[in-house]
């Protein structure tokens, strides 16, 4: 992984994009978190950071010229806080191919006043009952979903459905969920059931936290979804029984 530094700000590729906006090409770094973009002077209308490691969308100082955001192929499960007081003139945000999973991480979007092209196309998020509804309910101002224009059918239709009693029992619903969900977290339920006891679940999540890197993470999650306490990887396969057999 590579930290963004000036330096790599400075030195990577800038151009006229298609649509005559000045872009930032960051792609491919693997690039583990956004930070030092003031080094780019606010001079561009599109940053690409498409095919990094980023988690969390965050990190923005002041960019109010920056009007699309290309996040394809990272790793982010969370939106920040407080976007509009960084990036307040947004206009389109490509998510896709993340790990974005709960309808109401989506939450941080809606004071993005002029966000009007959203893209979560391969994440877990779109397999959610409702999916499409509750984002076009939530985001009004959107214009294009997925790449797909959003039809004043839909509008109604996630109107009546998100105001009526039904609708906001089940937004209560998506909030509580979203709050408590813990990236991975359910790696806790499937432990359990391969056998494992709380203090062995407690001992795989003291390693991820002390872990250096996102591919140790990763690999040790792995594990606590195998039933697998780290360290004893090879007993396991000694008994015939290997972790990707359960993935």
């Amino acid at each position: 992984m590579v930290k963004l530094t000036a330096e790599i700000i400075q030195n990577s590729m800038q151009c006229i994009n298609p649509v005559k906006d000045r872009e930032l090409d960051l792609r491919g770094y693997r690039i583990p978190e956004i930070e030092n973009l003031g080094a780019t002077g606010d001079q561009f209308d599109t940053i690409d950071f498409s095919d990094n490691d980023v988690r969390k969308l965050d990190g923005f100082p002041y960019l109010p010229r920056l009007k699309c955001l290309l996040m394809n192929n990272n790793r982010i499960v969370r939106i920040g806080e407080h976007l509009e007081e960084y990036i307040p003139n947004l206009e389109s945000l490509i998510l896709t191919g993340n790990q974005m999973e709960e309808l109401g991480d989506i939450e941080p979007l809606v004071t993005l006043e002029k966000l009007t092209t959203l893209s979560l196309m391969f994440n877990p998020i779109t397999a959610k009952q409702h999916y499409r509804l509750y984002v076009i309910y939530k985001l009004p101002q959107l214009k294009l979903l997925d790449f797909r224009k959003i039809k004043l059918k839909e509008r109604e239709e996630a109107k009546t459905l998100f105001k009526s009693k039904k609708g906001k029992e089940l937004q209560k619903e998506i909030i509580k969920t979203a709050k408590t969900f813990v990236p991975g977290g359910n790696a806790n339920n499937v432990a359990k059931s391969k056998g494992l006891t709380d203090e062995e679940i407690k001992q795989i999540r003291d390693a991820i936290k002390k872990a250096g890197s996102l591919a140790e993470v990763e690999r040790l999650q792995k594990i606590l979804q195998s039933g697998q306490i780290p360290g004893n990887e090879a007993n396991h396969q000694q008994n015939g029984t290997n972790s990707m057999d359960y993935e």
